[in-house]
């Protein structure tokens, strides 16, 4: 069965691999008005691809359980962590989270996705959500010059 999520998350990684390519480290050192730089979304982004690849994991493995997260408060411990990150290491992990994410939930089957929808655990298959908002961001930062 094909899921819709599997092109959108395909079309958002491509997105992601086309703006990454060509960034600057002054680019990847600009802040957002929230206070991340370019290159701490990128983290933060490998950092919640990598979250969903490893409940994708465990589940297949031991079957769909509870996995609740306050994100608000991720997001902040995770900050300084993200922040501190050499930026180039940031793309690095960004890209390789991105393509195990999209490879795992490609080989999802029905019955996992059922179970999934039907546990308590708030989770996106579709990642192209998360990640579209935050190169949304960074295209706002760096200007798109032609990317999109």
């Amino acid at each position: 069965m094909a899921f819709p999520y599997i092109a959108e998350n395909a079309v958002s990684r491509r997105r992601l691999e086309t703006i990454v390519e060509s960034l600057t480290a002054a680019e990847l050192a600009r802040t957002t008005e929230y206070g991340w730089t370019v290159s701490a979304l990128l983290a933060h982004l490998a950092f919640w691809d990598n979250r969903v690849l490893a409940l994708l994991r465990r589940w297949k493995a031991a079957g769909v359980d509870e996995s609740p997260v306050d994100s608000e408060a991720m997001n902040e411990a995770l900050k300084p962590l993200c922040l501190a990150m050499d930026p180039r290491t940031a793309v690095e992990v960004c890209l390789a989270a991105a393509a195990a994410v999209d490879a795992e939930l490609e080989q999802v089957t029905p019955e996992l996705y059922a179970a999934i929808e039907a546990s308590p655990t708030h989770f996106r298959f579709n990642r192209g959500l998360h990640r579209n908002d935050h190169l949304d961001d960074i295209e706002r930062l760096v200007g798109s010059g032609g990317r999109s």
